[in-house]
């Protein structure tokens, strides 16, 4: 008798891959798979009755059902150290906080308003904040997102407040100082702009489209690649975005969210001057957020225009133990060449040693207004080591 000769696979038929018949043993992986996931589905659907169960608790006990920042960074910072190295901690911390997202939905429909339009850094802000099952609402200014939540169309609103490289946002320190909302909930985001265009090189690009801010931090990254190209501002950078598509001669600094938006093709990625370049976001509401032991407390104040006044102020800080992290001034607008102070504080409003601090300054300053005591965050550490430097930039491929 010959040899036998091997099986040969069957061509697949309809209703199976053929991958299914030449590796053995797959498709009872996809079934366990399969089985798994009507698992996790029935575990959702408990964790929603959980959700639900704990809102109308809280609805029987007069307390107000709202988003809890402090708790779900104890929830995921608990998941994180339990996965250990079976599953990556930015993996763990984007899914569970859309699970979050979709609990919190079904206790009561969150509405947030952000600084718009779509494809911004803002609603990149506003996504890791409150997921995606949240219901925004675009606005067009920083004012406007103050008046939906003081007219309470929104709940809260997501609006930046400070760059790494180019300071404070001016218009929402304004705003603080003028409204009546509070600080509730921060956000630090690192930046990283991209070139979008459907320009055929970077010689043929003529204008330069973005957002003063994201210009600036990207100058020295035009003046070498792009120096003959005209620099023209927009309102935001999903506008330059806009723009860009409209003109082949033409690119925008953007998220690359926006790229995917507006389908412009990605020409170079990370061409922020500063590696480590970062946003604080915050979040305001009509209330602060109850103390955590980890906070941060915003107050602004002013002084006579007399020498030492400002000196005097912040002694006070100092004798009652409060450490200042941040400080920036601002023109005072019901008088000419004074100016008003914003001041950020370890500590929460609540804390023994804060609330002294706060009464010491009253007694020293014209006038102090506090901001909001909020959860302090930090800048997520394993991010913006994944934020390339310069030295590292390499074009990403153009997508056809």
């Amino acid at each position: 008798m010959g040899k036998k000769q091997p099986a040969r696979a069957r061509p697949a038929t309809s209703g199976a891959l053929q991958t299914d018949i030449v590796i053995p043993g797959l498709a009872d992986a996809r079934k366990r798979i399969d089985a798994l996931d009507d698992q996790i589905l029935d575990l959702l659907g408990r964790r929603a009755n959980v959700a639900r169960d704990i809102a109308e608790k809280k609805r029987a006990a007069a307390m107000p059902v709202f988003h809890d920042p402090e708790r779900e960074r104890r929830v995921l910072e608990r998941l994180i150290g339990k996965g250990g190295e079976r599953f990556p901690p930015d993996a763990i911390r984007a899914v569970f906080r859309e699970v979050m997202s979709a609990c919190l939905s079904v206790e009561q429909p969150l509405r947030v308003a952000y600084l718009g339009p779509e494809g911004t850094f803002t609603q990149l802000a506003a996504r890791r904040l409150f997921g995606l099952q949240a219901r925004y609402r675009e606005c067009a200014t920083i004012d406007a997102v103050f008046e939906a939540v003081s007219s309470k169309d929104a709940a809260y609103g997501v609006v930046p407040f400070e760059n790494s490289t180019e300071g404070a946002v001016s218009m929402t320190s304004d705003a603080l100082l003028d409204d009546d909302l509070v600080i509730r909930q921060e956000c630090v985001l690192p930046i990283a702009h991209a070139l979008l265009s459907r320009a055929p090189s970077l010689s043929a690009i003529t204008t330069v489209y973005s957002h003063p801010q994201a210009l600036a931090q990207c100058r020295s990254w035009l003046a070498k690649h792009l120096p003959r190209a005209q620099v023209v501002q927009t309102t935001s950078t999903a506008a330059a975005a806009r723009e860009a598509k409209a003109d082949d001669h033409a690119a925008a600094i953007a998220a690359e969210i926006a790229a995917e938006i507006h389908a412009l093709p990605v020409v170079r990625s990370n061409i922020q001057d500063r590696a480590e370049n970062a946003t604080r976001f915050v979040v305001v509401a009509r209330e602060d957020a109850p103390p955590t032991g980890r906070d941060r407390t915003t107050i602004a104040f002013g002084v006579a225009d007399e020498k030492g006044a400002l000196r005097r102020v912040l002694s006070v800080l100092e004798d009652c133990d409060v450490n200042l992290t941040r400080i920036e001034s601002r023109p005072n607008k019901n008088r000419a060449w004074h100016y008003l102070f914003l001041v950020d504080l370890e500590g929460h409003r609540k804390d023994e040693p804060v609330a002294r601090a706060l009464a010491a300054v009253a007694k020293s300053a014209d006038f102090v207004k506090v901001i909001g005591s909020y959860p302090r965050a930090e800048p997520a550490a394993e991010e913006m080591r994944r934020t390339p430097s310069p030295s590292e930039k390499t074009p990403r491929r153009r997508r056809r």
